[in-house]
């Protein structure tokens, strides 16, 4: 009889144990990200947090997602998601149509972006724009920021031609006539030097101060602050200590981000990783932190360049309220 009263107490003891794993599973509050594009470096502190346990520290199941036919700044707007991958750039336009969007953190501190060509084209600088095709995506910046650079570098920008072409990669468009690209050095310009390409690179930030806007960032909306502050500042919690491991382990922050995302060229993600974690958070005091005058800077050179009309509060667009630790 002792045996069997042993055998079942043991097993009560573990059913008991099983239910209460069970239970503090179903006791995650389940939270949706959308990212702005295809997996990659931007986004590895959000995948170090899930990978390593971060977000059920605190409470958090998280589900990250791709945009398929609306972009994540709908989603995250009509409240389908919690948060998303937006830009500066993105955001502001979208507050201008009313939709109330907030950056609760900037992912990279500085803009690293810019023009990129092949050495053979000989455009070292945005004098050297005039007479090339630019390849364009379509957006209503890309012409202005063009003559922002060429202006600043005493050039005019009549001779430019804009080829547009869509979501068609730097290294197709190469193939079809088109000079020069919009891209960012920390994925695609690293991805050419895996490629044995040889870029020359014309930074926006190098010839305009207004254009060293926040991209990425993360954002959520009004809402979702307004009604539950807790879960922005618990998201929040988990996300920084991910990035904060990123920028000090960029080896293995990229080891988790190729093993979630299988199709990752390993040798891109490594490189880019280690280029891209000392971008982060730069000079910041701490990751994420946003500052009012780039926030300002960005929307005087929309309205410089009739981008932008009517009302707009850029200090309504961005909250530094939810990052844990504060700027001194």
């Amino acid at each position: 009889m002792r045996k069997w009263s042993f055998i079942i107490c043991l097993f009560l003891l573990v059913f008991v144990t099983a239910c209460s794993k069970s239970e503090q599973s179903n006791q995650l509050e389940p939270v949706t990200v959308v990212l702005d594009w295809t997996p990659n470096t931007n986004h590895t502190g959000l995948y170090v947090a899930k990978a390593k346990g971060y977000f059920k520290e605190q409470g958090l199941d998280v589900k990250m997602m791709q945009p398929e036919s609306v972009t994540a700044e709908q989603l995250v707007a009509k409240g389908k998601a919690n948060f998303g991958i937006s830009t500066q750039e993105s955001l502001t336009f979208a507050r201008m149509q009313g939709i109330p969007l907030v950056s609760i953190a900037a992912i990279i501190q500085h803009n690293t972006s810019g023009f990129a060509s092949t050495i053979d084209k000989k455009i070292d600088r945005p004098k050297a724009f005039a007479g090339k095709v630019y390849g364009g995506f379509g957006s209503p910046v890309e012409k202005p920021i063009i003559d922002t650079l060429m202006k600043q570098d005493g050039a005019a920008s009549q001779s430019v031609r804009i080829n547009n072409v869509g979501n068609v990669d730097f290294f197709h468009a190469l193939k079809k006539g088109i000079d020069f690209m919009w891209i960012y050095q920390g994925w695609t310009g690293i991805e050419a030097e895996l490629r044995g390409l040889k870029l020359n690179m014309v930074y926006l930030t190098d010839y305009s101060k207004d254009l060293d806007y926040y991209t990425p960032i993360l954002a959520t909306n009004e809402q979702q602050i307004k009604k539950d502050p807790a879960t922005v500042k618990k998201f929040m919690a988990a996300v920084s200590k991910g990035y904060q491991f990123a920028i000090q382990h960029p080896e293995q922050a990229a080891d988790i981000l190729i093993k979630e995302e299988k199709d990752l060229n390993p040798a891109l993600v490594k490189k880019s990783q280690l280029w891209l974690s000392k971008k982060y958070q730069d000079d910041a005091a701490v990751w994420g932190w946003q500052k009012k005058e780039v926030w300002e800077n960005y929307t005087n050179w929309l309205r410089k360049n009739q981008l932008i009309k009517g009302k707009y509060d850029p200090n309504q667009a961005y909250t530094n309220q939810f990052i844990p630790q504060k700027a001194k």
